[in-house]
């Protein structure tokens, strides 16, 4: 079973994304070229920008199953109204008028169960994108994109996320930002849980909300802090007084952050990031039950 690694971040702008592809790219270059990311920020999936001669391998539709009513079935009873948890449904019996609102559905199926005239079946509705594609030479990026106006992004990370392959030493789930649903939806079966930080007073808050949530789900989590230099000290020392792992600190180099800008990431990196980089893979390797007694993963 392929070792999981998910890299979370309680803001936007840490560099969750930056962790992200440069761990993917080291440990297909220097461990082992069987490994996938899986871009999870589906309304804003980056991952792939930086790998300009990655392939495609499949495109696929996602859906989502919406239930649809049947004015000649439907008696206006209002029982699948009572059912529904999201206040998807409206019916009004004076006018004959019963329908769902798609945009606030989440499929649950609540409504079919309730209906007792047959009057509620479900058709497919597009949410989304989902891709694959092919890293020459190593490693497999997997992206869901919603669709502009959808409100499913929980539902589509669910559904990308089953992309995730079974030969493969190393998943990387790239998670949206925040802690809200579609985060807890991307961490909840990963093996070990990232957190990105920056050295801020708006930093240590939103990773202050984000431990609390890594921890109230039960998993293991460390820390990498980005911009090291910037801001204060602060998170330092909540990380020690909370007894968590500092995994490596990413120092802020202006010419490294113009280099992510053009997309050439993994080019010119500074001597002293490419050191960060190995030695958190190092500590990921230790964690790793796929590095469990096997040597062949040694950098």
């Amino acid at each position: 079973m392929p070792f999981k690694i998910a890299v979370a971040s309680g803001k936007g702008g840490t560099g969750k994304t930056t962790i992200a592809i440069n761990l993917f790219h080291n440990i297909s270059k220097e461990v082992t070229p069987k490994i996938q990311l899986i871009d999870c920020d589906v309304e804003e999936p980056n991952d792939i920008l930086f790998f300009p001669d990655a392939k495609l391998n499949s495109a696929q539709p996602a859906t989502q199953s919406i239930p649809t009513i049947d004015n000649s079935k439907c008696t206006y009873c209002r029982k699948c109204v009572e059912w529904c948890e999201f206040n998807a449904i409206v019916v009004i019996p004076p006018v004959g008028f019963a329908e769902i609102n798609s945009s606030l559905c989440h499929s649950c199926g609540a409504c079919i169960v309730a209906c007792e005239y047959g009057a509620i079946s479900e058709k497919p509705e597009e949410i989304g994108t989902i891709k694959q594609y092919s890293i020459d030479p190593h490693g497999i990026i997997s992206e869901g994109r919603l669709k502009i106006g959808s409100a499913m992004q929980t539902l589509l990370i669910k559904q990308v996320k089953q992309q995730a392959l079974d030969d493969v030493d190393f998943i990387i789930f790239d998670a949206p930002p925040g802690t809200s649903c579609p985060v807890v939806e991307t961490v909840a079966d990963a093996d070990y849980i990232i957190l990105v930080t920056e050295p801020t007073p708006f930093g240590l808050y939103d990773l202050k909300l984000t431990v609390e949530l890594v921890r109230d789900i039960g998993k293991p989590l460390g820390v990498i802090i980005n911009k090291a230099g910037l801001g204060d000290h602060k998170v330092h020392d909540y990380l020690s007084e909370e007894h968590i792992e500092i995994l490596g600190e990413i120092p802020y180099r202006r010419e490294y952050a113009a280099q992510y800008a053009k997309g050439d990431i993994f080019e010119k990196i500074p001597g002293e990031i490419k050191a960060q980089y190995k030695s958190i893979i190092q500590k990921l390797l230790v964690r790793s039950t796929s590095y469990e007694g096997d040597n062949h993963f040694k950098w």
